[in-house]
């Protein structure tokens, strides 16, 4: 019997707690464990989930747990997730969206575009424009809402996006 969606996460959501994990409130798809000084976060997209912890030995216990109530597919290290590339050095961890942009400038058809250092002048006059309406509004709305995920990675971008949204 295959699950629906509601009935998958339902069951995944029952498994985690019954495993001692947290849902958030903030944020229906995060959930944490803590015990001491051990820590977990999980974070589920549709099918796929996101582990990260302070304790590789927890992660892995945890793993084998989800792996005997689900028959789940460790991929390995974090390297791409929602359009997000992750790189990791010693450091930390480096959250980019190159990809990403590139394909905005591409659906756009910007590719062959100079850049510019702002994007956009101070004292805009956007709300005054005038002209013909577009046809389709998505032609608009669609970069405008991945411009707005982007800036995810790209805060620089933020006052440009708000103003075009």
């Amino acid at each position: 019997m295959k699950l629906v969606p509601q009935q998958w996460f339902a069951k995944l959501s029952s498994k985690l707690l019954e495993y001692g994990i947290v849902r958030s409130y903030a944020d229906y798809s995060l959930f944490t464990y803590q015990k001491g000084d051990k820590f977990m976060a999980l974070l589920i997209y549709v099918d796929d989930l996101v582990l990260t912890g302070n304790n590789r030995e927890l992660c892995a216990q945890f793993k084998v747990y989800l792996n005997n109530c689900f028959h789940i597919k460790d991929l390995g290290p974090l390297k791409y997730f929602l359009g997000i590339e992750v790189a990791r050095n010693e450091k930390g961890l480096f959250l980019c969206q190159r990809k990403y942009a590139l394909e905005i400038v591409e659906e756009c058809g910007l590719l062959g575009a100079k850049p510019i250092e702002f994007p956009m002048e101070t004292n805009h006059k956007l709300a005054l424009a005038t002209g013909k309406l577009l046809s389709d509004p998505t032609q608009y709305r669609r970069p405008v809402g991945r411009l707005i995920y982007l800036t995810l990675t790209r805060p620089e971008l933020s006052y440009s996006v708000h103003i075009l949204s």
